[in-house]
């Protein structure tokens, strides 16, 4: 080893020292960036080839490894579209040339269109539920749209499915199944459900005990009614004979009744909790899916994803499904600029999956992911650094100094 070779290291040493004070001054810079990740100063050796018992100094190089799987302290705020993840996985979003990344950056705000964008001007990408539940492929990005939560459209969902509860009094008189024609009856009740474009329609809802613990639950429009109830213009449009335990007076047979709405879908009642126990008629549980045209109020989101419009009209629709993505190597992920994260051969392509399964994380609204930066650390790291860099141009300044003595030696 001579004196080119410590010169050589020094500059190696040098050029390290450069590149970890670089990684710090970037580290301090996004002290204050949502969901940034500390970036990492690795140094290895470099060792030149020499003989058994001889050494030829290389020098050092140096790394740089952002620490992408590690947790931020979450920050409470007061947009529900400002989201963190709590755990594994990254937020899909998009730029403007439908480009797809993956953030941690979650701080999310409408854009003139509904849009949720971010600071960074991503995207955040989900699957729409204005079809039912979305077909999300595990190995791919595919099928997603930027989601948009416009307050301005007017929406409407159909009624599809309803629960109703209570208890059929077993002591009520043996009664002929509910007609048009004679209007006999023990119990009534009445539900409102909606058709295609919203229109709401009343459904009256009759039961008669035809046999001992055996019920007939009859369905009509409430607007086909001549005074209110019977007669009615047009026959029943759903029926469904019941039969109960006379044991325990739980329902064991026909306990969903299939009532196709006027202008709308077959929805479907579950009736299944329904009782005949020897007590008063009464309805605990009267519900159904679907909505009046009414428009957006506010968004809220679930932990699993499921981003829902409060609607003017007190209701709620669930509108999109929010996926995480992970990857096997998250440290590996390659850093683009915006505080995206692209994948690659090292870290792994990303799986996707909803919120809260398998190793993923839960999504929390109205909370942010803080930096990763300590700045106190940083400032040490710095100093450290700095010192590095001087003892290596100490070094290189002495091999340079001698090398000038050996060159100005007069030998004659």
């Amino acid at each position: 080893m001579g004196l080119y070779d410590a010169m050589n290291a020094s500059v190696t040493g040098m050029a390290a020292q450069s590149n970890y004070l670089a990684n710090i001054g970037q580290n301090i810079s996004n002290s204050g960036t949502v969901g940034y990740k500390q970036a990492d100063t690795q140094f290895s050796t470099l060792v030149d080839q020499a003989a058994v018992g001889q050494t030829s100094a290389g020098g050092v190089v140096s790394d740089t490894r952002v620490a992408v799987s590690q947790q931020g302290t979450l920050e409470s705020t007061t947009s529900a579209t400002d989201l963190a993840v709590s755990g594994n996985g990254f937020f899909v979003v998009s730029n403007q040339a439908g480009q797809q990344y993956l953030t941690r950056s979650g701080s999310f705000v409408p854009d003139a269109s509904g849009n949720l964008v971010n600071s960074a001007g991503f995207y955040l990408n989900g699957y729409s539920l204005a079809n039912g539940p979305p077909t999300m492929a595990s190995n791919s990005l595919s099928g997603m749209q930027v989601v948009n939560v416009n307050s301005t459209t007017l929406t409407t969902t159909p009624t599809t499915s309803g629960t109703l509860t209570g208890n059929l009094p077993s002591t009520d008189s043996i009664t002929p199944a509910t007609t048009a024609a004679n209007g006999s009856y023990d119990e009534k009740t009445s539900m409102v459900m909606y058709d295609d474009l919203g229109t709401a329609h009343t459904i009256d809802i009759y039961f008669s005990q035809t046999a001992a613990n055996t019920w007939t639950a009859t369905a009509f429009d409430h607007s086909t009614a001549t005074n209110g109830t019977f007669p009615y213009t047009s026959g029943p449009i759903a029926s469904q004979a019941m039969s109960f335990s006379s044991t325990t007076g739980d329902i064991t047979s026909g306990g969903s009744l299939s009532i196709p709405i006027p202008g709308g879908a077959t929805m479907s009642l579950n009736m299944g909790s329904m009782t005949q126990l020897a007590g008063a008629f009464a309805v605990s549980t009267s519900s159904v899916n679907g909505n009046a045209p009414a428009s957006v109020s506010s968004v809220s989101i679930a932990a699993n994803g499921t981003m829902s419009y409060q609607l003017t009209n007190g209701s709620s629709v669930s509108a999109y499904k929010i996926p995480l993505a992970d990857v096997s190597s998250p440290d590996n992920l390659l850093p683009v600029t915006g505080n995206v994260f692209s994948a690659n051969i090292l870290s792994g392509q990303p799986s996707v999956g909803t919120a809260g399964t398998g190793q993923l994380g839960s999504i929390k609204s109205s909370q942010l992911e803080e930096s990763t930066v300590d700045i106190a650390t940083e400032l040490t790291n710095m100093i450290v650094a700095q010192r590095g860099y001087q003892a290596n141009s100490q070094t290189f300044k002495a091999a340079a100094d001698m090398m000038s003595t050996l060159i100005g030696l007069n030998l004659t």
